[in-house]
């Protein structure tokens, strides 16, 4: 069996450039659309299905247009985009060119290319976008990104040649290309969205996810070369491990989902198999698929700010199905007898794998040692990164880790850190971060379990424990890091939060504030009696984004733990919104036995918020009680 190279390579790279417009233009409705809040989601969500609504209009041209317009209007936005011009409206314009490209290749495209340049495609973007640390050629500056980007859009260009017009093509099954959009959701999430572990240093668990997806692109690139002597029972087994893979995803496995890919692929080649009839209304099903991945990743992502009724793992569950059903069942209802053809497995797709799971290896590094500080001053950042997006809407992680270093801090707490969502590219915002600041990090997840808050810090860490927040009728978590570490050989606890329903969650951050400063451990604080009135063992730092202006009846909750503002005497900075701020809702709270030496909110343009950067001092405190 001989699939068709140049059409599969074409598809493949086509892809790669549509996902690589579209890990922009997803985060681009949040931050730049939809100012990170300030932007009704129902208009939002028009906005972004417009632009899989308007690829319909490919219908009244021919094929060969579509796929030529398509890809030429794919190309410039690439371009563009790594120009950082009109980043919204180009990538807004970048994916429905992507679409109309793919509609184009629905009808020219032979079948035999079909499933290896869908699958190669996405496959080679999630390498790539792994590879890269999760920071995409297009948010990176310099000549070597620039050169990089325009030899796949000229590779891509190149390897364009739509069939003459009255040539007849084999074209795939409309099921294949339907299925094209559910495979974009269930591949793009399961390769960034597993769970990562809480705490650095990572080593060998961080390489895991990368080889686990480069072993699935090795089984899937066999079981498609290998599709005609398989049994089309091959596909039930397959379909119901796409379910179970899927499960174990979103109840929060670590890598073992990112095995559904693979399961994907093999469906995908069953329903192109030579025994399936060919392709009818090929263009229609292709576009129809985009808008299944619209619906599904918008409804996946909007539940964690409207209440569905139901958790939003089960919509991708219930993407799962369809994929199963659709695949599964099509290949049992048409099948030939077994094939009995020969085929030849490369040896290229094995020595790649083993190659780029060495690079994955060799590339993790490790901790930074445990330092203790001697004296009783030290600094404190905190920060809502807004998923490392800036007020342009570029990827600012690299230089929020580099302004963060140049002041030297012994502590940072970051909020809105995200690790691993499709909806803002799926990058590990904390790893990287940490690795800028060389620093270790202990991750809370809050939303889901790669949403939430972070502290990095070198200190010795005696405690940690994250607690889960009432959510108070608010659909997005929240949760409250306890922290105990020591700081000149005594301890000061820290609760590292971002509230959403202030009323409720301000009692309970309160409390755990309370219980620590009674020298409870940090996973019993909040548990029970505070202690004595009053008693104070250790100091205690309450910090993050904690939605609350300094005469809302909340922050009297706070103050009446025992918690004062110190930066009130600096100017009382305020931190929202970072562009022109207006209002102090990121605090610093501190407790008897610490003083403030200094406070600021630098203007930076590295999120929607200002960061509170703090110098506190230890006073006088009995550790022993």
């Amino acid at each position: 069996m001989t699939i068709p190279r140049g059409p599969a390579i074409m598809l493949a790279l086509g892809l790669v450039l549509l996902l690589d417009v579209s890990r922009v233009f997803l985060p681009s409705l949040i931050t730049l659309f939809g100012r990170a809040g300030e932007t009704p989601p129902e208009l939002m969500g028009l906005y972004a299905a417009a632009w899989f609504i308007l690829p319909f209009l490919a219908l009244l041209a021919k094929p060969r247009h579509a796929l030529l317009g398509g890809a030429a209007a794919l190309v410039l936005a690439r371009i563009l985009l790594q120009s950082g011009v009109g980043q919204l409206y180009v990538a807004s314009a970048g994916v429905t060119a992507g679409l109309v490209f793919l509609y184009g290749c629905a009808h020219t495209v032979p079948r035999r290319a079909v499933p290896a340049g869908i699958m190669g495609g996405l496959c080679l973007s999630l390498i790539v976008h792994l590879l890269l640390d999760g920071v995409d050629l297009v948010w990176r500056d310099g000549v070597l990104p620039w050169l990089a980007a325009l030899s796949v859009c000229a590779a891509f260009l190149t390897l364009i040649r739509p069939p003459a017009p009255d040539a007849e093509v084999d074209r795939a099954p409309a099921l294949t290309w339907f299925l094209l959009g559910p495979a974009m959701l269930l591949t793009g999430v399961a390769a960034t969205g597993w769970a990562k572990p809480e705490e650095s240093p990572l080593s060998l668990w961080q390489a895991l996810p990368g080889a686990a997806l480069l072993a699935v692109v090795l089984v899937m690139t066999m079981a498609q070369s290998a599709r005609p002597p398989l049994s089309p029972f091959f596909d039930l087994v397959t379909g119901v491990m796409l379910v179970v893979f899927t499960l174990t995803l979103v109840m929060g496995a670590s890598y073992i989902g990112v095995l559904l890919i693979g399961s994907v692929g093999a469906l995908l080649a069953g329903t192109a198999r030579p025994d399936h009839p060919g392709g009818r209304r090929t263009g229609v099903a292709v576009l129809g698929g985009g808008l299944v991945f619209f619906v599904a990743l918008f409804l996946y992502y909007a539940a964690y700010d409207l209440d569905l009724g139901f958790p939003n793992g089960a919509i991708l569950v219930a993407v799962a199905v369809l994929v199963a059903v659709l695949g599964a069942v099509t290949a049992l209802v048409r099948h030939a007898p077994p094939s009995t053809a020969r085929v030849r497995v490369s040896w290229l797709p094995p020595a790649f794998a083993v190659l780029l799971v060495g690079l994955l290896t060799l590339g993790t590094p490790s901790a930074p040692p445990v330092r203790a500080r001697q004296g009783g001053t030290f600094t404190l950042i905190a920060y809502n990164i807004r998923m490392g997006y800036g007020l342009d809407g570029r990827l600012s992680l690299d230089r929020i880790a580099s302004w963060a270093a140049a002041q030297k801090p012994d502590v940072v707490l970051l909020s809105e850190v995200d690790r691993g969502w499709l909806l803002n590219g799926g990058h590990d915002d904390l790893a990287r971060i940490a690795r800028g600041l060389g620093m270790r990090y202990h991750f809370a997840p809050a939303a889901d379990e790669v949403w939430g808050d972070a502290l990095l810090t070198n200190l010795p860490v005696k405690q940690v424990y994250s607690h889960r927040l009432g959510k108070h009728d608010y659909p997005t978590g929240a949760q409250a890091q306890a922290i105990v570490l020591e700081v000149g050989g005594r301890e000061v606890g820290i609760v590292n939060t971002h509230l959403q329903a202030t009323d409720g969650q301000a009692p309970e951050v309160a409390a755990i504030a309370r219980s620590l400063a009674a020298g409870r451990d940090a996973d019993e604080a909040g548990q029970g009696g505070p202690g004595p009135e009053g008693q104070v063992r250790r100091p205690v730092i309450l910090a993050g984004d904690l939605n609350t202006r300094p005469t809302d009846p909340a922050m009297e909750v706070l103050k009446a733990a025992g918690l004062t503002d110190p930066l009130t005497a600096f100017g009382d900075p305020p931190t929202s919104p970072a562009d022109a701020p207006k209002e102090r809702i990121d605090h610093v709270l501190i407790t008897k036995g610490l003083t403030a030496v200094s406070a600021q909110a630098p203007r930076l343009p590295y999120s929607d918020h200002l960061p509170l950067l703090t110098t506190l001092r230890l006073t006088s405190v009995d550790q022993e009680g």
